[in-house]
C-alpha cells in the first residue's frame, strides 16, 4: 500500500472514511472528504496521494484550452468549500495550503500556537496582524499596501511574513475576491482574502480542552491512521 487514494480502495467499506468513494467528482464530495479526513493538503504535500488533488476525478483535473484559458474545478472550489465546508484553509502543511476540518482546528490551532514564539509588540508581524484585526478581514494585498510593504521586492518579503503568520494560525483564508472583466465575469486565479481564526470561527471555535501535547499525540495518532505507510518524520513536517 504505498499511496493515500490506495489506502482508501483498501479501507473506506470497513472504516467509512470515505463514504465508498474513491474519486472527488463535485464540490459536496470534497467537503465531505474534509470532514472524513479532517486534514487535506491541497496540493502535493511530500507523502504520496495526500492531497485533494490527488484524490479529484480526471474530469476535474486542471485542463489548458488552445485559446490560452483554463479550467481547473479544485480551484474554484475553494472559496465555496472554505464559506459552507466547515473547515479553515490556509498555508499550514510546511508552507504549503490545505483544509483542516472544524472538529481538528481546536486541536492544530493549540498545538501550532505552542510552538510559536510570541508575537512582539511592535515588530512587523504584529503590525500585519494588528492591521488585520482593525479590518477584520482585507485582500492579501490591501494588507500589504495598509503595512506600508509597497517597494520593490516588498511583495516576497510581505508574503513571507503572512506564509509564517498562517503556519502558526493566526492568520487564515477567508475566501478569494476575483477580478471581473468588462462583461462582468470573473478571471484569474483570486485574491486571498484574508482573516484571523477568532474573526472566522469566534474564540470559542479555536478553544481545546487538551494540552497542546495531548493535541499533537490526538493528531498524529489520527494521522498515522489515515495514512498507515507513511514515515514519522512526514507525520512530523505535517503537524510541526
Amino acid at each position: 500500500m504505498n499511496t493515500f487514494t490506495d489506502f482508501f480502495k483498501e479501507n473506506h467499506k470497513k472504516n467509512g472514511m470515505i463514504s465508498g468513494k474513491l474519486e472527488i467528482h463535485s464540490c459536496p464530495e470534497l467537503m465531505e472528504c474534509i470532514q472524513q479526513v479532517g486534514f487535506l493538503p491541497l496540493l502535493e504535500s511530500g507523502i504520496p496521494g495526500f492531497s485533494a488533488e490527488a484524490l479529484m476525478a480526471e474530469e476535474c483535473r486542471f485542463t489548458e484550452f488552445p485559446d490560452g484559458s483554463w479550467e481547473w474545478p479544485l480551484w474554484q472550489w475553494k472559496g465555496p468549500v472554505i464559506k459552507e465546508g466547515r473547515c479553515v484553509y490556509g498555508k499550514f502543511f510546511a508552507g504549503k495550503a490545505g483544509f483542516i476540518s472544524n472538529d481538528w482546528w481546536p486541536d492544530f490551532y493549540q498545538w501550532r500556537r505552542s510552538q510559536r514564539p510570541v508575537i512582539e509588540e511592535g515588530s512587523i508581524e504584529d503590525v500585519i496582524l494588528s492591521t488585520l484585526r482593525v479590518n477584520e478581514s482585507m485582500i492579501a494585498r490591501e494588507l500589504r499596501a495598509a503595512c506600508d510593504f509597497t517597494g520593490p521586492k516588498m511583495r516576497g518579503k510581505f508574503d513571507g511574513y503572512v506564509n509564517r503568520l498562517q503556519m502558526g494560525c493566526y492568520i487564515v483564508t477567508e475566501d478569494f475576491v476575483y477580478p471581473t472583466d468588462k462583461h462582468g465575469r470573473e478571471y484569474g486565479f483570486g485574491w486571498s482574502l484574508l482573516t484571523t481564526p477568532e474573526h472566522l470561527l469566534g474564540q470559542e471555535g479555536c478553544c481545546c480542552e487538551h494540552t497542546p501535547e495531548e493535541s499533537y499525540q490526538r493528531m498524529a495518532d489520527h494521522i498515522r491512521r489515515l495514512l498507515p505507510y507513511a514515515s514519522e518524520k512526514q507525520i512530523q513536517r505535517i503537524l510541526k
